[in-house]
This record gives structure tokens, C-alpha cells and sequence, in this order.
């Protein structure tokens, strides 16, 4: 597993050990969850989740992979 440091503001960061210590979670845990619900994830996963929905839509790879990227930036930007 890989360790990554970053700055908070101590608002944030009291509010985030609060939030962990609430939830029995750690604030690693509720971090990773933040970044898996604003839509990044591993490139493997990605992959994957292209592949499938290709297969079912029928859609050749060009185009999955744009339908793909597009639904993401609009997640971001929502």
C-alpha cells in the first residue's frame, strides 16, 4: 500500500477525524471512498467496466471508449 501526504486546512482536517471517528472508519478509508465516488479509479478497473459495457451495447471499442470519457467528465463536472 502507498502512503501520500497532503495539506488540509485544520478546519477540514478536524472535520475529517471527526467524520472517521463517527463512522468507525478510518480517514484513509473515507478518503479513497471520496476519489472512488468522483469516478477515479484504478486504469484496470476502467478498463474493464469499458470492455463490458461495449460487449453489451455492441459498440465497437472508438466509441465505447468516448461514450466512456464523456460520461466521466460530465460526473466530474457535475
Amino acid at each position: 500500500m502507498s502512503r501520500l501526504t497532503i495539506s488540509l486546512d485544520d478546519e477540514m482536517h478536524q472535520a475529517l477525524k471527526e467524520a472517521a471517528a463517527r463512522q468507525g472508519r478510518s480517514i484513509g478509508f473515507i478518503i479513497e471512498e471520496a476519489l472512488q465516488l468522483r469516478g477515479i479509479k484504478p486504469m484496470k478497473s476502467a478498463r474493464q467496466l469499458v470492455e463490458r459495457a461495449r460487449q453489451q451495447a455492441q459498440l465497437a471499442e472508438g466509441d465505447a471508449i468516448q461514450i466512456a470519457n464523456d460520461e466521466v467528465q460530465a460526473t466530474r463536472n457535475a
